[in-house]
């Protein structure tokens, strides 16, 4: 059957797919790919959105691959960037974006794919939307397509090329695009003064505004870790170490967390921990107490990659050069965490952390802090000699202490009731230093309630403590809810929002597997206002957001009451989409979500 006998439209693309001769198919698509980029009518984003659609769908079918699709798309973006007129003519605007980001889905999982695109000429014209020559838009589907032609041994040398620029392109955009996407689109309020082609792709016509800001909240997250990914392929080949390791850059990596529209990248500890692997990063990272701070809090946290910033933590003190920069901020933090269990398929994490802690405990030392020396003193009291003497306990000795615990314990919760809260204080502390370690459960309970009792006191530092170590106790990590809301406390106490956004959300989490039945669970109002609280500070814009309204003539009305209910209504549906996001919730959350979320329920005292 002729070719044209499919519609009325000569030569037409979607009629040549059909064509069930392959070798008259073939013919005829290499033909039409070779005539594309000179084609000038609205047939062309068709054509182009329609092979976007086969890679996102049929990434590993080769037919196009074979038959030029690489060079037809390199040559639609160099004529994107070189040919203005012919750009703003038809749809010819959204032309360079579905090609770059079909040469990024063809080479996503596939280095023979990788190879073919190189080939046929690709990098050039993608280090052109790279430096900006369209927009934040192009630049996130061109750092992606890099960052997957330079994940391959094969065609890394290509990339390489261009290692220097690429290098500090990546990092410059990887520092700056969350404030250009505001500025350039999220802090347009008014949609008409936004670019139309940017609107398009973000929402395809869908959702309006608030689905425009929620896409271009994900694409502005994915830009900054591909970026961050694209430098991963350079620094695990320790490369570009000197360019990498500048200290305000890995300042800057530790604010890029991903958010929770894109929980599935480490960001910047992904890459921090990379360099820990390299002694050049090491040394650098050494020497920023900011960066050394940030993996301390990462580390008592219940951030999903908790482990990536103990690693960095245990590499530095491994290493005699920067063991000693870093111990005496670091032993706080980890001395909380030698009864760490089972943590991302490591198992008996606690015992790593004790023994390279201790490494030199014994021996003359370099460590002159007092605090250090009573904290090293402490871990090796608990981890060796009280583990080694218990051993050689009789059962029925252990189970007399655990009577007296019970004791104490009960004398403390008495204590707390009257609100006597140092005395509780300090039942719960002679109950914890007389509580066998076997009884893992009692140590949870007074250590919790030792954690509220610190809140009650205005102890955000020592809650956080006593909460952390009752949830490496618990069985799995990070499990046991009440700690974590009182974690959660401590952290919003201290204005540390991003970690007491995940320990509620957690917390919540708890809330769920706790029950049987979704129509059983019913979300605190009081957690529901924290995460309410925390998203708003953690949003990925509110630093831009900030430095904008700083510039702002006048300062926005209060919500009326009106607005106010309508606020209310829109953080519901935000919190809904980011907790039916975050990847450790059970699909019961949708049936639980389906009451109000704002429900009655106060905060709870002891255990």
């Amino acid at each position: 059957m002729p070719i044209n006998q499919f519609c009325s439209i000569p030569g037409c693309f979607f009629c040549i797919m059909k064509e069930q001769d392959s070798s008259l198919r073939r013919n005829a698509i290499s033909e039409y790919l070779k005539y594309m980029p000179l084609i000038d009518e609205e047939e062309l984003i068709l054509v182009v959105s329609g092979i976007w659609n086969m890679a996102m769908t049929r990434p590993d079918d080769q037919e196009l691959l074979h038959l030029g699709v690489f060079e037809c798309m390199a040559n639609l973006i160099r004529k994107s960037v070189d040919d203005r007129s012919w750009l703003f003519r038809n749809q010819n605007i959204y032309i360079s974006y579905y090609a770059a980001h079909i040469i990024g889905s063809y080479t996503m999982n596939n280095a023979e794919f990788a190879i073919k695109a190189v080939e046929s000429g690709v990098i050039p014209p993608l280090m052109e939307l790279l430096r900006g020559k369209m927009s934040w838009v192009e630049q996130r589907v061109a750092v992606r397509a890099l960052g997957h032609l330079a994940s391959y041994e094969k065609t890394f040398k290509s990339v390489a090329i261009y290692e220097e620029e690429v290098v500090k392109l990546s990092m410059n955009l990887a520092s700056t695009c969350l404030e250009i996407v505001y500025t350039m689109f999220v802090g347009i309020k008014d949609t008409n003064k936004r670019l139309k082609y940017h609107s398009d792709l973000l929402a395809r016509g869908v959702g309006g505004i608030d689905m425009e800001n929620q896409k271009a909240e994900e694409w502005a997250s994915q830009l900054q870790c591909w970026c961050i990914h694209l430098l991963n392929c350079f620094a695990t080949k320790e490369r570009s170490l000197d360019i990498i390791c500048k200290q305000e850059f890995l300042e800057d990596l530790c604010e890029m967390w991903g958010g929770l529209v894109n929980h599935s990248s480490p960001a910047g500890v992904g890459l921090i921990r990379i360099l820990c692997y390299t002694k050049v990063g090491r040394k650098c990272i050494a020497e920023s107490r900011y960066v050394i701070v940030n993996l301390c809090n990462l580390s008592r946290s219940s951030d999903d990659w908790q482990y990536m910033g103990i690693d960095c933590l245990l590499l530095l003190l491994k290493d005699p050069e920067t063991r000693y920069k870093i111990i005496e901020i670091s032993t706080s933090y980890l001395i909380d965490l030698v009864e760490l269990r089972t943590l991302a398929i490591r198992p008996n994490f606690g015992a790593t952390i004790t023994r390279v802690l201790l490494n030199d405990f014994r021996r003359k030392s370099k460590i002159m802090n007092a605090n250090v020396q009573r904290e090293l003193e402490e871990i090796w009291s608990l981890k060796v000699e009280r583990s080694n003497r218990e051993k050689a306990t009789s059962d029925e000795k252990l189970e007399e202490k655990r009577v007296l615990v019970n004791l104490l314990k009960q004398e403390g919760n008495h204590r707390f009731v009257v609100g006597e809260i140092d005395e509780a204080v300090l039942q719960y502390t002679e109950a914890i230093e007389l509580c066998p370690l076997r009884y893992t459960n009692e140590r949870i309970v007074l250590y919790s309630n030792r954690a509220q009792c610190n809140l009650l006191l205005r102890d955000p530092d020592a809650a956080i403590s006593d909460a952390t170590r009752a949830l490496c106790l618990s069985s799995p990590p990070n499990s046991h809810s009440k700690s974590l809301w009182r974690r959660s406390q401590a952290y919003d106490m201290k204005g540390m929002a991003k970690e007491s956004l995940m320990d509620c959300i957690m917390f919540i989490n708890g809330c769920i597997k706790s029950k049987k039945s979704p129509n059983q669970v019913k979300i605190p109002y009081y957690a529901v206002r924290m995460i309410s609280k925390q998203m708003d500070s953690t949003w990925l814009f509110k630093a831009s957001q900030l430095k904008k309204s700083t510039n702002l003539p006048e300062i926005e009305k209060p919500l009326c009451d009106d607005d106010e209910s309508g606020h209310r209504e829109q953080t519901n549906e935000r919190i809904i989409r980011i907790l039916k996001q975050k990847k450790s919730f059970k699909s019961g959350l949708s049936t639980i979500l389906e009451e109000p979320l704002f429900g009655k329920g106060g905060n709870r005292g002891r255990n």
